[in-house]
């Protein structure tokens, strides 16, 4: 913002207050000569046709009070539908944008008539409602050294949590891209020094990061549209492979409502079910959602995952059955 567009707006909140406005008492206020605070006053009538109006007893005020300095143009439906996706980010507790979303957002709103955003206020409060599923802890700080590091290329170290083993462990990251799955799952995806491949680490597990100085050159055949469009909600590892699950007919219009990976093709069947066909990397997480789906899914290929689906099912017969002899 130019210096003088942000006295420009600083001129015109004090033209709004209760207090009364002199020469003497803007220029005070914004350390500058009242020479310049007539000239700016002159430049408001002139170029956006301020209603300025002056007397002894009021000073310098707006004859209109509806009256808007124009530097920054948006629609009320414009500035409503920023309100609703701060009310979105608010929803995500991790989410390291919202304070500064919600302060931009009331700062545009200074250019609105205030009965106008008390209006869109009231709506987006008692209309609009937003809940997300459980919260994350995203450390805001965190995220925003990821971001520099992403931009500058340099290496971080940090302290890392691995919830599958209960572990934190020293790694060295190049990070190439954050990606947010599903609004709530915040990653970091680079090259990891200790494995020597591309990973995903999740960022609201970082326990602590540090931005190194030295600086790294990104592998040039990584390329992140392809690699996201491989995988299977936001598992990474393995090599792309053929899926096929079949879906009962009870089941199949959950299937059928959404696009669950790029490469996915649906089979219709007579009977109303289907089978989802698709070329994936890893099989953990296609396994967690398979299941998710109990007796409505029977995984057709990959063996591999029929083997995970069957082991991971009897497991879970044999504590119930546990569960159940310990109750008799």
């Amino acid at each position: 913002m130019s210096r003088h567009l942000e006295r420009l707006l600083q001129l015109d909140a004090l033209l709004r207050s209760q207090h009364r406005q002199t020469a003497a008492s803007l220029a005070q206020a914004l350390e500058v000569s009242e020479r310049t605070i007539r000239s700016d006053l002159a430049f408001l009538r002139d170029r956006y046709h301020a209603p300025l109006e002056f007397n002894r007893t009021q000073g310098y005020y707006y004859s209109d009070p509806e009256w808007r300095l124009p530097s920054i143009t948006l629609s009320q439906g414009e500035l409503f539908a920023l309100t609703l996706g701060a009310r979105m980010l608010e929803a995500y507790a991790g989410s390291a944008y919202a304070a500064d979303l919600r302060s931009a957002i009331a700062r545009l709103a200074e250019r609105l008539p205030e009965q106008s955003w008390v209006d869109l206020q009231q709506v987006a409060d008692e209309r609009i409602l937003f809940r997300s599923g459980a919260a994350i802890g995203l450390d805001p700080e965190i995220w925003h050294k990821l971001e520099d590091a992403c931009r500058t290329q340099k290496t971080v170290q940090m302290t890392y949590y691995t919830a599958s083993r209960d572990s934190t462990s020293e790694r060295k990251l190049d990070p190439y891209v954050l990606h947010i799955y599903r609004g709530t799952n915040p990653y970091v995806i680079g090259f990891c020094h200790q494995r020597q491949e591309i990973r995903w680490f999740r960022v609201d597990r970082i326990k602590s990061l540090t931005v190194l100085t030295k600086t790294f050159v990104p592998d040039p055949t990584f390329d992140a549209k392809d690699h996201l469009e491989l995988i299977f909600q936001h598992e990474a590892g393995g090599v792309p492979q053929p899926v096929a699950i079949w879906f009962d007919a009870k089941t199949a219009p959950y299937v059928r409502e959404r696009r669950w990976h790029p490469s996915q093709d649906i089979q219709e069947h007579p009977d109303g079910s289907l089978t989802l066909r698709m070329v994936v990397r890893g099989l953990n997480d296609l396994k967690r959602w398979v299941l998710g789906y109990g007796k409505g899914a029977i995984v057709k290929a990959p063996p591999e995952l029929v083997q995970m689906v069957r082991e991971e099912v009897s497991v879970m017969c044999r504590h119930y059955a546990a569960n159940q002899n310990a109750d008799d």
